[in-house]
């Protein structure tokens, strides 16, 4: 699928030299075309890498997708350097008065401080209570998604006794629901994180749907509101790599942490990680896209 970036974003290169077909502002204004709009707030400290791992999985359908960036402007990245964020992404205030077809909440690196105590939980708080009338659907990742489901349902998260990190085997619960179309039975996917939401609290609430859920890991993705919330507590847009630099760099700062799991041939950090995820993270993106964000949006969106 053509996806519309800025001519000079840093991920342009990197995913074109994946032949994934990517569509700068000129060549995309001659096409007579309305484009989904998809906003995407970025709470990951290295920013970077999460528009490469982000354009990558919503590259996998021939909608043509405009992408915008969104930062925060109570909070002041340390890992993205300010020329970046300038240049590639907006504030709250400069898209504030716009509609979204589909917005994306990232994981942040804030999981086991309070909600409240988090910087900038209340502009937080503004973006999603505004994203109900300004966006279709909004997908909320990992710490994203804890965030959401505190905020809009009032489920707590709670700190985990050792961290659930590797790559985890899924099970799909309702195959007739959209959102898991073409999943397989089971199916894997990464996790990274500290804390977790229970399921006998997603139960409680019959607004929420559990759709995948893993033994190991815990519940893994939940709809809302026939999809105008979608909760995914992992990170299925993990790249090859990423649980690499995230285990390394924590060795390196001498942290208490285990290898991966189902992560390393052999559990041997050395060794090439195994890709085993990507079929079904293209799969859950492409869906969304389709039927929560495409077939949900009036054309004068």
């Amino acid at each position: 699928m053509p996806i519309r970036i800025q001519n000079d974003l840093p991920a342009k290169c990197i995913l074109e030299a994946e032949n994934i077909f990517i569509m700068d502002e000129k060549r995309a204004v001659s096409q007579d075309i309305r484009p989904l709009k998809i906003l995407i707030l970025n709470l990951m400290p290295l920013k970077e890498d999460t528009e490469v791992a982000l354009l990558r999985s919503l590259s996998n359908t021939p909608l043509q997708i405009d992408i915008t960036f969104l930062q925060l402007e109570t909070h002041i990245s340390k890992n993205t350097s300010a020329t970046h964020l300038n240049q590639f992404y907006l504030t709250f205030t400069d898209i504030k008065d716009n509609k979204y077809d589909g917005m994306i909440i990232t994981g942040a690196p804030v999981e086991q401080i309070n909600f409240e105590e988090v910087t900038y939980w209340e502009e937080l708080k503004t973006i999603m209570e505004w994203s109900d009338k300004h966006v279709t659907s909004t997908l909320h990742i990992c710490w994203g998604a804890q965030a959401g489901l505190y905020y809009h349902y009032g489920i707590q998260k709670s700190l985990l006794s050792s961290k659930v990190f590797g790559i985890f085997e899924h099970k799909v619960l309702d195959r007739k629901v959209p959102l898991v179309r073409g999943f397989d039975d089971v199916f894997l996917a990464p996790h990274s994180r500290h804390t977790t939401i229970t399921k006998e609290d997603i139960m409680k609430n019959d607004k929420l749907t559990i759709l995948a859920e893993s033994d190991e890991a815990g519940v893994f993705l939940i709809l809302a509101e026939e999809g105008k919330r979608i909760f995914v507590t992992g990170h299925p847009e993990y790249d090859r790599i990423t649980l690499d630099k995230e285990y390394k760099r924590d060795l390196a700062k001498g942290l208490d942490i285990d290898i991966p799991k189902n992560y390393y041939p052999n559990d041997d950090p050395s060794q090439r990680p195994v890709l085993s995820w990507r079929c079904h993270a293209n799969s859950f993106y492409t869906n969304w896209l389709n039927y929560y964000v495409y077939q949900n949006t009036p054309y004068e969106w």
